[in-house]
């Protein structure tokens, strides 16, 4: 059996609300005093000044933590601006001392980017259409932005490896393997712009039944090998 009287504040104060007028009106029928109809009709009111308080103050601080949000965005944009002149003039002037007056940090000498990380982990999968799926790992520094991995094949052992695609994930779609091909070399090589990580081979074999599986383990090549294909 539910509570006569809700057990949140909120659903207290409006329960007494809502029976004040009916106790008050039947007081003697139902066995309450005057007294004690104008206790509860006081107490009632002082909890709901005390509710309409409380929730003022609530969008009060909503209201005051947006404004000192608005504030600071203000601000930051200005500051930014400034700090944005500061650094022009100090470059326009060739002084690094204009850093030091303005109390801010010079900006730090720019260190090279690391090349991208050798590829390794590969999984192959064969499609409903008959290409083939392969899919791969590589380590590389914090910031990759802007690698493509250069993919080459080789058909048959001792022929050259031919530019295949470059690929914007370390993922690709091989749909151009010659039919009755039993086994394809492919050669994965990260690139930043004209910086080249180690290129990685490694082997596909194609078994009865449209299987696919990668074979051995994928064997890091030296640096130096042709530059991306466009």
């Amino acid at each position: 059996m539910a509570p006569i009287v809700p057990s949140g504040d909120l659903g207290k104060l409006q329960f007494y609300e809502a029976h004040l007028n009916p106790w008050a009106t039947n007081a003697a029928a139902i066995g309450l005093s005057v007294d004690q109809i104008t206790a509860i009709d006081t107490l009632t009111q002082a909890a709901r000044a005390a509710f309409d308080a409380k929730e003022a103050a609530e969008q009060a601080k909503l209201a005051a933590t947006q404004s000192f949000y608005d504030a600071v965005s203000s601000m930051q944009a200005t500051g930014a601006g400034l700090i944005a002149t500061i650094k022009a003039k100090a470059k326009a002037d060739d002084d690094p001392s204009v850093y030091t007056l303005a109390e801010i940090p010079a900006p730090g000498t720019p260190t090279p980017t690391p090349a991208p990380g050798t590829p390794f982990d590969f999984r192959v999968s064969l499609l409903q259409n008959g290409a083939v799926e392969l899919t791969f790992k590589a380590d590389n520094p914090s910031n990759p932005g802007g690698i493509v991995y250069q993919v080459l094949r080789q058909d048959a052992p001792q022929t050259a490896f031919a530019f295949l695609v470059n690929a914007g994930e370390k993922r690709f779609v091989d749909t151009s393997i010659p039919a009755g091909t039993s086994s394809v070399v492919y050669q994965v090589t990260g690139y930043r712009g004209a910086k080249a990580g180690n290129p990685a081979q490694f082997q596909v074999r194609f078994t009865a039944g449209n299987g696919a599986q990668v074979v051995g383990q994928p064997v890091s090549q030296p640096l130096g090998q042709p530059s991306m294909a466009a």
